[in-house]
């Protein structure tokens, strides 16, 4: 193929992944939007493939197919729940890839030779450079993301694994690193290091690995939604550095998009919690979290009955629903969404307050209304919805914690103090759905639920919400 031709394409190539990206801003052409960068990538590809012949055929068909087929299964048997810890694993796959391409390009150039390999269009250092960066923020990514989808998962605990000097390790762990990056890049003109440079590289792959499960062992699973956000940054810049390996345009413009989107959603969500990312990839909140933390709760928990709750919300003329992760283990949305209707036709106001770190994952209640066809335009951010809470008759907090705490607002010794909220504290009146009595993800008790206008209605909250749908279809 013409080089003319192959830049055109790629041109077109990039032009679709990015306005595919500028649809993922809306619910209602997100779908549409996630299509049209699909193809724009699946374009990218084909062209490569032909221009590079970068392997046989036979292999590209094997491999497209296995893909296809592992991922097409997983992704159909997931349930939302297991979303988060599923995004996870795949950012981490990501940064396994560069890792590869940046390693096998390095083994190409130890077969063919600099001059044969660059032909002139760049040096051999910028090659060992951007190869370097490929490996070691793809092992950060896969081993962090990895870890990340353990404690998502459950399958470690989510509270922060600290340990005595562990900052002062993986400094160490990323200053041999750099050094070792920077023999790398000079390799070549350095006779005493050029026959130890496969060795140096396979050395820095593996201390990447290291920092990865390092670096995110001490974040509570309560940030996790801020790791995913960061990592999955971290993917994108790491596909980027491949790009410059194999001197590909398309994925160098992809990867910035990817690198460039996650940090500003980073950046978004630790201004939501009022907190900097260092704070959040270094403070090991929620440490010693778990009720001892903070000022004592004073009271008691006060439940309701399901027909209680129907009158109180019968006599209403608005009504907040504040979704959390308890909605997504009970798969409570549809349920939620039939509430919402049935309300709505009894003139009440409802809308949903949405917290930009609520859940587990960036944008998870988002995905989860709008699987459950609740009209975007009821989607409302917190600074919406906080201005004109006091007048609103009824919150509803389905398994929300921390994004409702109060003690973000008037507890200085609380962990989450200056943490913006959702103020469903001066509502009128709360409902708080939960199973038990049991702290949040985060360990830390809730202020609200011992408040005079709060009432728990205890109970899975699929079959709680399910419950109100049928008082109200009753009368």
């Amino acid at each position: 193929m013409g080089a003319i031709l192959i830049n055109l394409t790629y041109i077109l190539s990039s032009i679709l992944i990015i306005l595919g990206i500028k649809m993922l801003g809306s619910a209602s052409t997100a779908r549409k939007g996630n299509l049209i960068s699909a193809v724009g990538m699946l374009v990218a590809i084909v062209v490569t493939l032909f221009d590079h012949h970068i392997l046989h055929w036979t292999w590209i068909v094997a491999g497209l197919g296995v893909g296809s087929l592992i991922g097409g299964v997983w992704a159909s048997r997931v349930a939302m729940t297991g979303m988060p810890e599923l995004v996870a694993l795949f950012n981490g796959f990501g940064g396994l890839s560069s890792v590869a391409v940046g390693w096998g390009e390095y083994l190409r150039v130890q077969r063919m030779g600099w001059e044969k390999y660059l032909e002139g269009m760049s040096t051999p250092a910028f090659t060992l450079g951007a190869i370097g960066l490929a490996v070691l923020i793809g092992g950060i990514t896969f081993t962090g993301s990895f870890v990340a989808y353990l404690k998502l998962s459950g399958r470690m605990s989510g509270r922060p694994t600290l340990f005595s000097g562990q900052k002062a390790i993986n400094a160490l762990v990323f200053a041999v690193i750099l050094v070792l990056g920077l023999l790398l890049v000079l390799s070549e003109g350095l006779p005493a290091v050029l026959p130890h440079a496969h060795a140096i590289l396979i050395i820095i792959v593996c201390l990447s690995l290291l920092l990865g499960v390092l670096g995110v062992l001490p974040i509570g699973g309560g940030d996790m939604p801020v790791v995913i956000a960061f990592l999955n940054s971290f993917s994108g810049l790491a596909g980027s550095a491949a790009g410059f390996v194999i001197v590909n345009t398309v994925l160098v413009v992809a990867g910035c998009l990817v690198g460039a989107s996650g940090v500003i959603l980073t950046v978004i969500m630790c201004k939501a919690m009022n907190r900097t990312l260092g704070n959040v990839l270094f403070g090991g909140f929620g440490a010693a979290s778990g009720g001892g933390v903070g000022a004592k709760v004073e009271g008691e928990m006060k439940g309701i009955s399901v027909e209680d709750a129907y009158y109180v919300l019968e006599a209403a003329n608005s009504v907040v629903i504040v979704p959390g992760y308890g909605m997504a283990v009970a798969q409570a949305q549809h349920a939620v969404k039939e509430l919402g209707s049935v309300l709505e036709k009894r003139g009440i106001e409802v809308r949903y307050a949405i917290h930009p770190v609520a859940g587990r994952m960036p944008g998870h209640m988002n995905v989860l209304l709008a699987e459950a066809d609740v009209p975007y335009e009821q989607l409302c951010e917190m600074d919406d919805v906080n201005p004109t809470i006091a007048n609103v008759d009824v919150a509803i907090v389905i398994g929300a914690n921390d994004v409702v705490n109060p003690s973000a607002a008037d507890d200085p010794t609380s962990p989450i103090y200056g943490m913006p909220i959702i103020n469903v504290h001066e509502a009128r009146t709360v409902f708080a759905l939960k199973r038990g009595k049991g702290a949040g993800f985060s360990g830390l008790e809730n202020a609200l639920f011992f408040r005079p206008n709060c009432r728990m209605l205890y109970g899975d909250a699929k079959e709680t919400v399910s419950q109100l749908v049928g008082q109200f279809k009753e009368q």
